[in-house]
């Protein structure tokens, strides 16, 4: 029997109970579960990274089992995932679908750009006003008012 590329799939098992998130860049997904903090839980954590995406190209997806996030927790990733989707799932069914929405303040994901910044010298977490400037965000720093892009601080 020959084998045909388009006929095999790649079967992940489905998630009874949990949060998916979905529309990652493939680029950040690791950067994501920084910010959302799952490095090290007990959670199944399943990752898939370089996914196809027809909106995208390639994209990310997480999917963390019994797991279920505040809204200020989950929109900390619009900052690196504006387009990213949630899917709430129970019992194996999404009852709720989210998107996420840009905070007006960011505390202690992102670094301060400037080097003189006391962020930068004490052990002090860094907190930072969002600016949409329509196709970019920057941060405007709370201690020495430095406004930076998202590049390269998070």
């Amino acid at each position: 029997m020959e084998n045909n590329i388009n006929d095999t799939k790649l079967l992940v098992s489905a998630l009874e109970n949990g949060t998916v998130l979905d529309h990652i860049p493939a680029e950040v997904v690791y950067k994501a579960l920084d910010i959302l903090n799952l490095k090290g839980v007990d959670n199944r954590i399943t990752i898939g990274i370089n996914l196809s995406s027809k909106a995208q190209g390639k994209k990310g997806i997480i999917k963390i089992a019994d797991k279920f996030f505040e809204d200020e927790q989950l929109n900390k990733l619009a900052l690196i995932a504006p387009n990213a989707t949630v899917n709430i799932i129970r019992d194996f069914k999404v009852v709720e679908k989210k998107t996420l929405t840009m905070p007006s303040e960011i505390i202690g994901i992102a670094k301060c750009m400037n080097p003189k910044c006391i962020t930068n010298h004490q052990p002090i977490k860094t907190r930072f006003t969002t600016i949409d400037n329509g196709n970019e965000i920057s941060l405007l720093c709370h201690y020495c008012e430095k406004i930076s892009d998202t590049r390269g601080i998070l």
